[in-house]
């Protein structure tokens, strides 16, 4: 796994959605992370010392694996520019069939009315 700047990051991130734009996919994640073991932090919380937490992204094509690590101040930047990533390459997403609202509770009524027997009883 490469550990990349947020930028390089970003457009290592274009080219794995360019590549499966056919076939395949790209998977990404999200993690808190202070990027210290678990010993160095229990240490500082000890110490009383205040822990920074970053967010730790990971993007894989299943052959290839990068990351990157986004401070809490440049966070904001770097989902401005991520989104903007994603815009550009979800072309490639296939549209779910969806029936029309107005036809499908008009189908509905018609079958409830065929099922349901009248209420009325029939006189001896």
């Amino acid at each position: 796994m490469v550990l990349l700047q947020p930028d390089p990051f970003l457009s290592e991130l274009t080219n794995m959605y360019e590549r499966s734009t056919e076939k395949g996919s790209v998977w990404v994640t999200f993690k808190r992370s202070s990027m210290k073991s678990k010993v160095a932090r229990n240490k500082m919380e000890s110490k009383g010392e205040a822990i920074e937490f970053r967010c730790l992204i990971r993007a894989t094509d299943g052959k290839k694996t990068i990351s990157t690590s986004v401070s809490a101040k440049d966070h904001q930047r770097f989902q401005a520019s991520y989104a903007t990533v994603l815009k550009a390459h979800m072309h490639a997403l296939k549209k779910r069939e969806r029936k029309d609202k107005r036809k499908a509770a008009d189908g509905d009524k018609k079958q409830e009315s065929v099922k349901k027997p009248s209420s009325k009883k029939a006189s001896l």
